[in-house]
């Protein structure tokens, strides 16, 4: 990169997978903001990048609002200066409803698209001048979901096979700015996991009966760091793929 610290923005990094990106680029030096609803909890996870040996930042933002986007990235230019790498990993609340297919409402499934897909695009269209002046990276949390299906997770599903292919295409469009553009699928233990595993008991037995290891991965030691190469200059050859981050749970590249 460069000797100024890079700088990364990551979405619903106030928990969870999130965190545990922000955390790992943070221990490799990297200026990280905090993008979340909650304020609190973001503040408080900046605070932890900076301690990690980064230098934290945060903004509260809803990344289903224009408006919240486009302030986010316009502040970030004007505090940074720079942007290196955005990850979109906000979820939607509803992200760990179990319910069939047949019973999801039109507006809970607006509410899976608008925060996993539109949001996406809204991100994307805002970071796209600043990560073309860096020859920067845009990376996606998808889920092994979005290649198999998930027995009553419809709506959450759906979306993530949506961001593969938005992300596959933007790879090609924008490879030729210098961006590169991957998806990860973590599977990780985290507030939205516990939520689901209460939501369907049975679950968690299903889930951890398909790992050869056997546990759910660490957001932090687990995730992050894998995270962190696909943003590095490191993986500067690497694009248009989607990383399963599993334990081995789907192997499918």
């Amino acid at each position: 990169m460069s000797a100024q610290r890079p700088v990364a923005v990551v979405t619903g990094a106030s928990g969870g997978v999130g965190r545990g990106i922000a955390l790992a680029c943070g221990a490799a030096g990297w200026e990280v903001w905090v993008a979340a609803r909650r304020a609190d909890a973001s503040a408080a996870v900046a605070a932890e990048v900076t301690a990690a040996g980064g230098l934290g930042r945060w903004r509260q933002c809803d990344v289903t609002d224009q408006g919240a986007v486009s302030g986010l990235v316009a502040e970030v230019a004007r505090v940074s200066g720079r942007l290196d790498a955005l990850v979109h990993n906000a979820t939607s609340a509803l992200s760990a409803q179990s319910k069939p297919a047949a019973e999801i409402s039109v507006p809970e499934l607006a509410d899976h698209v608008a925060v996993a897909l539109r949001a996406l695009r809204m991100l994307a269209m805002a970071a796209h001048p600043l990560l073309r002046a860096s020859h920067g990276s845009l990376l996606v949390t998808t889920s092994e979901a979005g290649f198999e299906g998930k027995w009553r997770l419809p709506a959450y599903a759906a979306v993530k096979a949506a961001q593969r292919g938005l992300a596959a295409t933007l790879a090609r469009e924008w490879g030729p700015d210098g961006i590169r553009v991957n998806c990860v699928g973590p599977l990780a233990d985290s507030p939205a996991m516990s939520r689901a595993f209460a939501g369907d008991p049975a679950m968690r037995d299903r889930v951890l009966g398909r790992s050869p290891l056997g546990r759910l991965g660490d957001p932090v030691t687990d995730i992050g760091p894998v995270v962190e190469f696909l943003l590095s200059p490191r993986a500067r050859f690497v694009t248009g793929q989607t990383l399963m981050i599993d334990g081995g749970s789907c192997p499918i590249t």
